[in-house]
């Protein structure tokens, strides 16, 4: 390539000795412009800066010449490079054409692959549309080369504008036979360094712009305008599980799916895929701004329908966190963890949904990743322990069973509720660690009871959302109790309301309807405080039902509390259903109770919760006997 271009200038050094008198001199003009040029390519000098470079050196070498360089995009359109002594209006008119036969000499050279000359722009049809900004200029013609790669490739244009009605002279066809050389390792070296730049900063699967390109573009953001900008981020909920279920194929086609979806529900607004499963959006703009809302709904509708992922048809679920610059954010990156406090508490209390960033959010999530790390430790140091809350017969008040309830134990000694740490139970791992706690205590306390010769009925266990959605409970309960030698008829299932009713109807079921297979019976916990209805019992069959507290504060048969309760027992008895009531605290309640026909009950008014020392001493004295053992 080198040889090529020492062999032009050579040429272009013979043509103009004669013109310039450099030689007399002892200076090789062209050589010296090729070094420079070639120098500027060299050191990684801004490509415009270095076609602007070329054109100011052969317009000096050339005084009554005009010199454009334009690239052509990946796209096929002009894009202006340098025009130093064109006006700056006449660039922006030709940025973005599409190249053609009809577009003046430097679209029509690009598409045809061959110089074109026009002689008489005021005549030439090719120039109709951009004559009128040349030709108050006192410019007549346009000469025009196509700059090709080593591949054939059209990479751009070079072109010379003059002051009369004329085409290129000898010298003239000389110097751009070395300029197009020049331009062609120029724009090579550009293409070469923009493709390195695409790849590095593009998603290869998706074809979105990548975290490298995000975080660039988040730092360019300003602060200085709150309200200005906003960042969304939507995480994909189910990508792992179609990885498990269908592989990774699979997995990949969904990602894909979701990325064109998002993108066309967004418009103009920049999407990009962080890596994973999820993908961020950078919202700028009044129109967009105001729009914000709408656009999360517009991507959550677009992702219901199913896609189809290597033969499967998966509906994608995804949720939706977003946050906009505030007067009290100092950084970018400020905003993108508001975001991202926005996306946690949405996968928290709104899976599937969407929320937005307000202030106080961060408080509320630093205060439940506060109380994971907590439990975490308590269950690190082995600071969890089963007490239990004995369950009686409101006549006799013999015991007929418990509830394992959770306790911690901090480093002082004091005994801690599980409703002071409920909030770091809604981390799915750190419930199932818990639970898988509680259930090997429950099983070894209860061997311990039977083995002092107690007879011990049933012990009630809570169950979470996260040890449902994990599946195979039934199993690991029986697993758990079969190392202690105990028969699973001493376990009863508890599942509060809003885990049977709030969740994944399907899953729900099939977990329940395998525990009973084993021979398990389920309970259904606070019965009331959520939006169940009695209905619901028909389809997720249970076989205790536990009146929530709330219900006991007023049972006089004539006002709603005990309207209510008094129904309850009559459908219950009617369908087969024990029931528990939870909460009494007072003689007169037990005696209502009674004659509502409630049996039993749990609360302050036998016992609190005890550990199991405590709870052994209570069976020891007040345990049912066996012959007397309820069904």
């Amino acid at each position: 390539m080198g040889r090529k271009i020492d062999r032009r200038f050579d040429k272009i050094n013979r043509i103009g000795r004669h013109r310039d008198g450099y030689a007399s001199l002892g200076i090789d003009p062209m050589r010296d412009l090729q070094n420079i040029i070639l120098e500027m390519v060299a050191t990684g000098q801004a490509l415009d800066a270095t076609m602007a470079r070329l054109c100011t050196e052969v317009e000096k070498r050339l005084p009554d010449v005009i010199c454009s360089v334009l690239r052509i995009d990946r796209a096929g359109s002009l894009r202006p490079l340098a025009a130093p002594s064109l006006p700056a209006a006449f660039s922006a008119a030709i940025d973005g054409l599409e190249i053609g036969p009809e577009i003046g000499a430097c679209g029509a050279c690009a598409y045809l692959r061959h110089p074109v000359a026009t002689t008489d722009i005021a005549t030439d049809p090719n120039w109709a549309d951009f004559k009128d900004q040349l030709l108050p200029l006192g410019i007549r013609a346009c000469w025009s080369s196509p700059i090709l790669g080593e591949d054939g490739a059209v990479l751009g244009s070079f072109a010379f504008y003059y002051s009369t009605c004329r085409g290129p002279r000898p010298e003239e066809e000389a110097i751009v036979d070395a300029c197009l050389h020049l331009c062609m390792i120029a724009l090579a070296r550009y293409e070469r360094v923009a493709e390195r730049d695409r790849l590095a900063n593009t998603d290869a699967l998706t074809g979105l712009a990548n975290r490298a390109s995000f975080n660039a573009a988040l730092d360019r953001l300003s602060c200085g305008e709150a309200s200005a900008w906003a960042i969304m981020i939507v995480d994909l909920d189910n990508l792992k599980r179609t990885n498990d279920t269908f592989g990774h194929r699979a997995g990949d086609d969904l990602l894909q799916a979701v990325a064109e979806r998002i993108l066309a529900a967004a418009g103009p607004v920049r999407v990009f895929r962080l890596g994973g499963d999820e993908f961020a959006l950078i919202i700028a703009g009044p129109a967009a701004l105001e729009d914000m809302d709408a656009l999360a709904l517009r991507i959550l509708d677009s992702l219901h329908q199913p896609a189809v992922c290597d033969g499967h048809s998966i509906r994608a679920q995804a949720t939706i966190g977003a946050a906009m610059l505030s007067a009290a954010d100092r950084r970018p990156e400020d905003v993108r963890q508001n975001a991202d406090f926005a996306l946690y508490h949405a996968k928290d209390r709104a899976k599937g949904g969407y929320v937005r960033y307000w202030p106080g959010i961060d408080s509320a999530i630093v205060r439940r990743l506060s109380a994971i790390r907590d439990l975490n430790l308590a269950i690190a140091e082995r600071r969890l322990k089963a007490f239990y809350q004995p369950i009686f017969r409101l006549d006799s008040r013999e015991i007929v069973g418990a509830e394992a309830l959770c306790r911690l134990i901090t480093r002082d000694g004091d005994i801690v509720p599980a409703a002071d740490f409920v909030e770091a139970l809604s981390d799915a791992h750190v419930a199932c660690a818990v639970t898988e706690i509680m259930l090997a205590q429950v099983a070894a306390d209860v061997r311990h009871w039977l083995d002092c010769g107690i007879p011990f009925q049933h012990v009630g266990l809570n169950i979470s959302f996260a040890d449902i959605q994990k599946g195979g409970l039934g199993a690991a309960l029986a697993e758990a109790f079969a190392r202690n030698n105990v028969p699973l008829r001493h376990l009863i299932v508890e599942i509060t309301e809003d885990v049977y009713m709030g969740r994944s109807g399907n899953t729900i079921v099939r977990e329940v309807e395998e525990m009973r297979a084993l021979g398990l019976k389920v309970a259904l916990d606070d019965f009331g405080t959520g939006f169940a209805s009695l209905t619901h019992l028909l389809t997720v069959p249970i076989d205790i039902l536990k009146i929530d507290k709330s219900f006991l504060a007023e049972l006089d048969p004539a006002k709603p509390g005990g309207v209510i309760v008094e129904g309850i027992l009559t459908i219950a008895r009617k369908l087969g259903i024990r029931v528990v009531a939870e909460g009494v605290e007072r003689e007169s309640q037990a005696a209502q109770l009674q004659a509502f026909g409630c049996a039993l009950g749990q609360g302050h008014l036998f016992s609190k919760a005890v550990d199991r020392d405590a709870m052994t001493d209570l069976l020891l004295r007040f345990a049912q006997p066996a012959a007397c053992e309820q069904g």
